[in-house]
């Protein structure tokens, strides 16, 4: 395939091989298909190729994994995210049905695809979503992603705000300790680790810039305005940022790492955010995107493997989008989503 051409065509039946039929390999990622389903319905809105889902039996199969508590021991365990026993409305998700843990970043998926798909959620009562969020937060600001008990970091704070502001409540949280949390998260060099002393990290430093500008703690274009009311190093952030971007045109998650087709959204969009994407190169980004492109359709982490996954397709295309590349929608950053008009966002 031509490395200088974006090959649509290629991508679309990529994807609609995904929505048929998944490889075997994906099988060990069954916990996960909220999330494989988010990936395949956010890359298909991108394309503009939202007409190949039938979005009514889609809404009806995430709907279907929301927990809905018989008690008040229950209720502080809702999400949307409950083992149903059921064939899955999703060809490419019926592989094994395992018991799963409620979890934060799947419902994050599954309001994301409902949004995409342009589902009202005046139609539906997500209340009680929130109030086990509650219950997730830590007294630091942090959030578990379960009940149960696991590691806590800015990946579940963007989770958790990105919940609220899809919901347009706020009552899942208290947004003043999560923003302390996640100002105490960046690093000497600039960018932010997952946890206060961590490396600084794309992904992390996304999900914090993100979280920020989701609850309204920061403007798009803040670099411009010279704004410090955050007490960010924002002048530091931006230059980590930018020295992200590598001699092949990519970027790269930590110093010192190759570049990976993620990470062109991770770091590009917060470029984006903070008003510093004109001083990547745009032109050497692409030319590496381009480069990750797999003959089979999709996107590939690295450019010298061979198979693409869903993952980094999408991310893929979500950095192309930034770049605006034809025939690819434009993307709401800081929410992780294809921007879909009259979605309510």
């Amino acid at each position: 395939m031509d490395p200088t051409i974006f090959d649509r065509e290629r991508h679309l039946a990529f994807l609609e091989r995904m929505l048929e039929r998944l490889p075997e390999d994906y099988e060990s990622q069954e916990i996960n298909r909220l999330t494989i389903a988010y990936f395949v319905i956010s890359s298909l809105a991108l394309l503009d190729a939202l007409d190949r889902v039938n979005k009514d039996q889609l809404v009806s199969w995430v709907l279907s994994f929301q927990f809905h508590p018989s008690n008040d021991s229950d209720l502080k365990n809702v999400s949307l995210l409950q083992d149903n026993s059921m064939d899955l409305v999703v060809p490419h998700l019926q592989v094994l049905s395992l018991m799963m843990n409620r979890h934060l970043a799947s419902t994050y998926c599954a309001l994301a695809i409902l949004k995409v798909v342009g589902y009202s959620f005046s139609d539906s009562n997500f209340e009680l979503i929130l109030v086990s969020m509650r219950e997730l937060q830590l007294p630091d600001g942090s959030f578990m992603p379960t009940h149960t008990g696991a590691e806590a970091d800015l990946r579940f704070i963007y989770c958790a705000v990105a919940i609220c502001f899809m919901l347009n409540n706020w009552t899942g949280m208290d947004k003043l300790k999560a923003r302390e949390y996640i100002l105490k998260c960046q690093s000497y060099d600039g960018g932010f680790g997952l946890v206060p002393g961590a490396e600084s990290h794309g992904g992390a430093t996304y999900c914090a810039v993100a979280a920020l500008h989701l609850m309204g703690y920061m403007e798009t274009g803040i670099i411009s305005k010279l704004s410090q009311t955050l007490a960010i190093d924002m002048p530091l952030l931006v230059e980590w940022s930018l020295q992200r971007q590598s001699v092949d045109g990519g970027f790269q998650g930590r110093a010192n790492k190759p570049s990976d087709t993620c990470y062109a959204f991770w770091v590009g969009g917060v470029l984006k955010l903070l008003g510093g994407y004109q001083f990547c190169n745009k032109e050497a980004l692409r030319s590496f995107l381009l480069s990750c492109q797999s003959k089979f359709g999709g996107f590939k982490k690295f450019p010298d493997i061979i198979y693409p996954d869903l993952y980094h397709s999408f991310y893929g295309f979500s950095a192309l989008s930034l770049l605006q590349e034809p025939g690819l929608k434009p993307l709401q950053v800081e929410l992780g989503i294809p921007y879909i008009s009259g979605a309510g966002i």
